[in-house]
This record gives structure tokens, sequence and C-alpha cells, in this order.
């Protein structure tokens, strides 16, 4: 049982992975690029963000700095993994989330509530560690739905 929140966090963090690739593998091969509606999101674009998500926070983690151009990096990386499929973007998630959980319980109890800079106003520390599980979770939501429509979910 996890007994400080890095703990607590480390440990969701890659549940959150797990449970997201189960959803991901749930959906038919032909359905993982596939959008429900024109203005939606694939299921394999929502995996691919979570795998290079999860490598920006571990850097932001790391240097506690939000680098500038790191939204549209993030797009244009987010388009070239899409386009080349899911071994790729899984082997990314894979080594992505072992590199923020390493991070995650790398960071002391004193840092928590320290503030980071971010374009939309300052973040505590801990707030950030908690990124990883609940970006995950939610594109854990939102392909479950996709799953849904589709009559897949067990």
């Amino acid at each position: 049982m996890p007994n400080t929140l890095q703990e607590f966090l480390a440990h969701d963090t890659q549940k959150a992975a797990d449970e997201l690739i189960e959803a991901f593998l749930r959906l038919p091969e032909e359905k993982r690029a596939w959008r429900p509606d024109e203005k939606a999101r694939t299921a394999l674009d929502q995996v691919a963000e979570c795998a290079i998500l999860n490598g920006n926070t571990a850097e932001l983690i790391q240097t506690r700095t939000w680098q500038p151009g790191r939204y549209e990096e993030f797009l244009r990386k987010k388009g070239e993994m899409t386009a080349q499929g899911w071994e790729p973007i899984h082997a990314l998630l894979q080594e992505n989330t072992r590199k923020v959980i390493a991070v995650i319980g790398a960071v002391a109890d004193a840092e928590l509530n320290e503030e980071v800079e971010m374009p939309w106003g300052k973040m505590r520390l801990s707030q950030i560690l908690a990124y990883p599980d609940w970006n995950m979770t939610y594109h854990l939501g939102q392909i479950n739905y996709i799953a849904s429509i589709l009559g897949c979910l067990p």
C-alpha cells in the first residue's frame, strides 16, 4: 500500500496506462482510428496524446520550467505518431510512463508545494505529478465511450 502521495501517484499512473492500453485493444482494429463524429477524436489520437504528454510531464517535473513552443511541438509530434500507428505509440506510452513514474517517485515531500509557472498560471508540483494519471484516466473514459458506441464493452 502506498505511503506517500508520490507512491500513490506512481502506482495509479501505471494502472491508468495499463487500463488505457486494455481499453484501446478492446476496440476492433478497424475502429481504432475511427471517430464517431467529425469533431471527435480517434482512440489512436488520444493514446498518442497520453504517450507524448507523459514524457513532457516528466521533463516538466524535472526542470520545473514550461518550455516555450511546447504546445506546437506536441501537436506536430502527435500528428506524426498517429500516422505511424499503434506499435510506435504503444512503445512510447510504455517508455514515457516508466519515465514519468520514476520522476514522480524522485520528488521529495518538501517539494510538493513548490509552484511552477505555466502559461495559464502557477501550479503546485503536486498537481503536476497527478496530471499523467488524471489525463490517462480521462482518455480511458473517452475510449470506453467509443467502445460503448461500437457495442464492444464487456
